[in-house]
């Protein structure tokens, strides 16, 4: 799965994988190659059978993500430049991979971890917010700096922002667009844990592996009844919760984890 040319990196740990946007001299700034391999790296990952965590940070030491390369990415979008190779075209013809490649929506279901290991802006914060778990460097930094660049954030922010934190803060940080240091994201409730930089991916790794100990069908109905719910009336999301609770309960899986927790032994899960 994984090229060492690639500006999409993947391995595997065990149950984990690590996603690295590998771009560092250009501060890991998505250009149209990247996010065609990042919606497929997406898609092969939700049916990898092996994979129940999935860690993503970027390269180097100097960001996590700058957002889409001005020069090749946002052009294009905006129509400033024309399809220039088979990655814009790639992107021209199937508008779906801007929302597979940015997690917008709701289908990846697997777990995400994120280690901001530097400056998330702009289409990198966005990512931030499509993660479920959230370890910081405490030299990073995130901001959504569409507005001032003529844009707005519409890789999933404007409508993740404000239900993660709240409406006035999520105005601050959308229209001040100015960067929001780790100290104030652990604050706002943006990120789960900061770290030092050395320590940085040793957090991340060791908290997909707790993730990954669950059993990867109720991990990710677990994932997707969160995500059905939000905003709905009580009643209605607890028919959402009923429902998936019945699917996982027909799992094999569902039997072999109070069955090992009576024998005192480690659960075998079979994603089944």
């Amino acid at each position: 799965m994984n090229d060492p040319n690639s500006l999409i990196k993947v391995t595997t740990i065990g149950h984990v994988a690590v996603v690295t946007i590998d771009r560092p001299d250009k501060r890991n700034a998505l250009v149209p190659e990247m996010m065609v391999k990042l919606a497929a790296t997406w898609d092969q990952l939700a049916t990898n059978r092996t994979v129940r965590c999935v860690v993503l940070t970027g390269a180097g030491d100097q960001a996590f993500c700058a957002g889409g390369d001005l020069d090749r990415l946002i052009p294009l979008y905006t129509g400033e430049r024309e399809v220039e190779d088979e990655w814009d075209q790639a992107l021209k013809d199937d508008p779906s991979i801007w929302d597979r490649a940015m997690l917008r929506g709701v289908g990846f279901l697997k777990p995400v971890i994120v280690a901001i290991n530097g400056p998330a802006f702009a289409g990198g914060a966005e990512l931030v917010l499509a993660s479920d778990i959230r370890i910081m460097s405490d030299r990073a930094s995130l901001a959504f700096t569409e507005v001032r660049r003529g844009m707005i954030a519409g890789g999933g922010a404007l409508s993740r922002l404000h239900r993660q934190i709240g409406w006035a803060n999520a105005m601050e940080l959308m229209l001040v667009a100015e960067p929001c240091d780790a100290r104030r994201a652990r604050e706002l409730g943006i990120v789960n844990e900061v770290a030092a930089p050395a320590d940085l991916m040793r957090v991340a790794l060791e908290m997909a592996e707790r993730v990954a100990l669950g059993a990867p069908v109720a991990l990710e109905k677990a994932k997707e009844a969160m995500l059905l719910t939000t905003g709905l009336p009580l009643l209605e999301a607890f028919e959402i919760e009923t429902r998936l609770t019945a699917v996982v309960s027909a799992t094999q899986d569902a039997r072999e984890g109070p069955r090992a927790f009576m024998q005192k032994r480690r659960p075998e899960f079979q994603g089944c």
